[in-house]
């Protein structure tokens, strides 16, 4: 029992010394951890800037003589005259081209209580039009509703009478989950960092031995091929946990300059939360590096294992994004790795009750899978066809 132990005990600190003796590739592998934050950070401020703030809308209008009230309503919700543009901006918004035409009809219709056609014209398909549309409308019928609320007063009709019932909504969220949009972007990155953290320790360690020939001289050794799987799954998993802890950490500090309060919400992770997210995400970490060592032993060569071994990355990028589109999500998805560990978050950030059977489910179902992973791996390798990479 003892020289079994020993024997992994040496295998893991040859792994170890294998993924931190190139701190160059480390940094590299280490990348999307430091990387992840910044970015939540950046879009984060972009999110409440368009939220918040409302930037000039330029406009060319035709007949604007025609209805001066509407054009000094648009323009308190800073939605102006193209004749008011700043040069800069010229080409911008002269491309965008928003257009709207008031009849001549105008006065002649407003005072006779007759309904009034005002025409947009824009490039609907154009992305940057969307918002200064969406504001646009809103503007013209908030006008349009004063209108009709100032005839029925002179009519002497109660405008009360239009809303007889009112729904008064209550949000039960917890405070800290009024910023979703973090924790969403949080739970991407997180998988994505347990995935791309140990990428390289785990192509390194598996095809770029067996190039270099130190697999073949391992495998003479009398170690048995589940301890040499089992030390390449403990170097390439740490590297992977490392990156998840760096972005929760990071994370946590990047968000404290971003202004949340800007739009009522909050955004905090205290010790508890960050320990259970940890303890949520290290069977994936095994997972993945399991997966990744797995599929690498599958190529011929150390490049070969790269552009293949790459493509797994879409996998938790892909998952969560399916499941926070879904609004009906079927129970079994609680219990498959990724996508019950991405709603267990959700649920976290959301301050919902977390479902504990659902955490026992997905984490054991994780491990199985990892465990099937390793054995199978553990057999490959006594093949001379996988260490050999013969066809």
């Amino acid at each position: 029992m003892n020289a079994d132990f020993y024997q992994l005990k040496a295998l893991v600190l040859k792994e170890y010394k294998e993924a931190f003796r190139d701190k160059r590739a480390l940094m590299v592998a280490l990348m999307m951890a430091f990387m992840a934050p910044v970015m939540i950070m950046v879009m984060s401020k972009i999110i409440i800037e368009k939220a918040i703030d409302e930037p000039p809308v330029y406009i060319k209008f035709t007949g604007a003589e025609h209805a001066p009230k509407l054009i000094d309503h648009l323009a308190k919700a800073n939605l102006l005259s193209f004749a008011d543009v700043p040069n800069d901006d010229k080409a911008i918004w002269d491309e965008r081209n928003l257009t709207i035409e008031i009849p001549e009809d105008y006065v002649e219709y407003m005072s006779e209580g007759k309904p009034i056609k005002l025409h947009l014209q824009a490039d609907f398909t154009d992305k940057a039009v969307k918002p200064p549309v969406r504001r646009i409308n809103s503007a013209v019928r908030e006008f349009s509703l004063s209108i009709g609320y100032k005839r029925l007063l002179l009519r002497g009709v109660d405008i009360r009478l239009l809303n007889p019932v009112k729904l008064v909504e209550q949000d039960t969220a917890e405070p800290n989950a009024t910023f979703i949009f973090i924790a969403m972007m949080l739970g991407v990155y997180l998988m994505l960092a347990a995935f791309m953290s140990g990428l390289s320790v785990a192509i390194d360690s598996s095809a770029g031995e067996r190039e270099r020939n130190v697999l073949e001289m391992l495998l003479c050794q009398p170690v048995s091929t589940l301890k040499i799987v089992l030390a390449k799954l403990v170097g390439a998993s740490t590297i992977a946990f490392i990156g998840v802890v760096l972005v929760l950490v990071l994370t946590s500090l990047s968000v404290g300059f971003v202004d949340l309060t800007k739009i009522g919400a909050t955004f905090s992770l205290d010790m508890s939360t960050a320990l259970f997210l940890m303890l949520l995400l290290l069977p994936i970490c095994f997972l993945a590096s399991a997966l990744q060592l797995f599929v690498a032993f599958q190529t011929k060569s150390f490049k070969e294992a790269q552009s293949t071994v790459g493509m797994l990355i879409g996998i938790p990028a892909f998952i969560p994004f399916v499941v926070s589109m879904m609004d009906d999500r079927p129970q079994w998805l609680d219990w498959l790795p990724i996508s019950g560990q991405s709603m267990i978050i959700e649920s976290v950030f959301k301050g919902v009750e977390v479902n504990w059977l659902a955490v026992g489910a997905t984490s054991g179902v994780t491990i199985a899978i990892t465990v099937a992973l390793v054995l199978a791996l553990a057999q490959k390798l006594k093949s001379e066809k996988v260490v050999m990479a013969l066809s």
